[in-house]
């Protein structure tokens, strides 16, 4: 039977509804579309669409188009099931991530988990007001690439900042990324090959450490002590006795404990890794959010060997939907420069022209002392909440700054059931073993306090701490 002309579309156009790629109200192609794209004529495409009409797959609006039918479920088709292979996942990782980094839908729980700050401490005025003004002003300006490296002008204002605390970063090793954690990523395959041995601070962080993992490089765990941080005589022994090619370090209220190393723990770290050629990728992602006195320095402040690589990021302090972060890579700036384009050559245009705006005027660091303010509250409120309803030998850091307080549970406690308990009351905090690859931390747990202490949340943490 000779084949109808309109059949070059219709075809394709009842597959797809058949196969519900196309779901009912789905808008279809207009008819010059369709005239344009298979070279026929205006009137093979009206009898295409009312052949479809008439089998009940596609009704037309007036005036708006062709839709695919919402009746379509009842008419007897049954859509193809699309046939995938099953994908094998790494049970512990996918474990990690959920425990880490999502928010549950569908229940009441309180969210002590995430490492972002919640929707009632986020500037959202401010940083929606300013998405609006650079859209309004640049237009399409902000469809097309940016400079792989960066917008010239926010690289000025990162500098600039970073000379206000006494940090100089030349702007020619200064990468703009996606995020922080693309700044990691980049820093370490600069420094490091498949194989190498690093150190790492001990908890670190889960991201960190996928990161360690996925590269398949070789780790050292170094000990963050309680008092007084990483341990800088741990490192120096770990140095003699292995080729370490790199160290990552939270010197600015590390996470999960809050703590600071003071300048001559900077100073001695620093020491220590360009005796021993070791670079330095300094983590400074909450750098700004100190509780009292005046905003850190950097180790990157000390350094004039370029061992240094300091990386940090507007997720934290800002909303962390805006995706773009730092890298000041030092003298291993010309790998920098390569793995960053082949990650990605432009960081959104319009987070680089917002963040440029808020840097440029006075509105960021008016949020940034109002927010750190406030994490400050938070952090002794939940200090004072666990010490009042936890079991009496619960022990727990006072952090310094950022917004994470480490706990640790008495070494009685049933770990499994204590999670029971979390689930049980709807409460969700990190557990202590997502921050190493050994078991060190099993008795230890994360609790975030960059969203608002309300009611719900503060009756979740009495009644686990009672609990238990």
């Amino acid at each position: 039977m000779r084949a109808y002309k309109f059949e070059i579309f219709t075809t394709m156009i009842e597959k797809n509804i058949r196969e519900g790629i196309f779901k009912p109200g789905h808008k279809l192609p207009s008819v010059r579309e369709i005239k344009k794209l298979y070279k026929v004529s205006i009137s093979t495409v009206q009898d295409g669409y009312q052949h479809l009409m008439i089998r009940g797959l596609v009704e037309s609006i007036p005036k708006s188009g062709y839709y695919v039918n919402n009746r379509t479920e009842s008419s007897g088709l049954e859509p193809t099931q699309a046939k995938h292979r099953p994908i094998v996942r790494d049970a512990i990782f996918k474990n990690n991530l959920a425990l880490t980094t999502s928010l549950r839908k569908g229940r009441k729980v309180s969210e002590f988990n995430v490492a972002a700050p919640g929707d009632l401490l986020m500037p959202q005025k401010l940083v929606l007001r300013t998405m609006q003004q650079v859209i309004r002003e640049q237009g399409a300006g902000l469809l097309r690439y940016y400079s792989s490296n960066g917008l010239h002008s926010l690289k000025e204002n990162i500098v600039r900042r970073s000379a206000i605390f006494q940090t100089i970063i030349n702007p020619e090793e200064l990468l703009v990324t996606d995020g922080a954690l693309q700044a990691l990523y980049i820093a370490l395959a600069a420094v490091c090959n498949s194989g190498d041995v690093i150190a790492a601070e001990s908890p670190c962080v889960f991201s960190v450490l996928e990161v360690i993992r996925v590269l398949k490089l070789k780790v050292i765990e170094v000990p963050t002590d309680p008092k007084n941080g990483f341990d800088i005589d741990f490192f120096g022994k770990a140095c003699q006795n292995n080729t370490v090619k790199a160290v990552i370090v939270t010197p600015n209220f590390h996470n999960p404990t809050g703590l600071i190393l003071t300048d001559e723990q900077k100073i001695m770290l620093l020491a220590i890794a360009q005796q021993h050629d070791v670079a330095i990728i300094e983590n400074d992602i909450y750098g700004d959010l100190c509780f009292q006195g005046n905003r850190p320095t950097n180790i990157k402040k000390f350094d004039d060997s370029g061992l240094v690589l300091t990386y940090s990021s507007y997720s934290k302090t800002l909303a962390p939907g805006i995706r773009l972060g730092w890298l000041s890579a030092g003298k291993f700036m010309h790998r920098a420069e390569q793995i960053k384009f082949a990650l990605g050559s432009t960081v959104s245009p319009l987070y680089q022209e917002v963040i440029n705006r808020l840097l440029s005027s006075s509105s960021y660091d008016r949020h940034i002392r109002k927010f750190r303010m406030q994490l400050a509250k938070n952090a002794y409120f939940a200090i004072n909440l666990i010490a009042t309803h936890f079991p009496e030998n619960t022990r727990l850091t006072t952090p310094a700054g950022g917004y994470n307080i480490w706990v640790k549970m008495p070494d009685e406690t049933d770990m499994d059931y204590f999670y029971e308990q979390c689930e049980k009351i709807g409460v969700r905090l990190t557990p202590g073993y997502t921050f190493s690859f050994s078991n060190t931390f099993n008795k230890y747990f994360r609790i975030v306090i960059a969203d608002a202490f309300s009611p719900n949340r503060i009756k979740a943490i009495r009644l686990l701490g009672q609990g238990i």
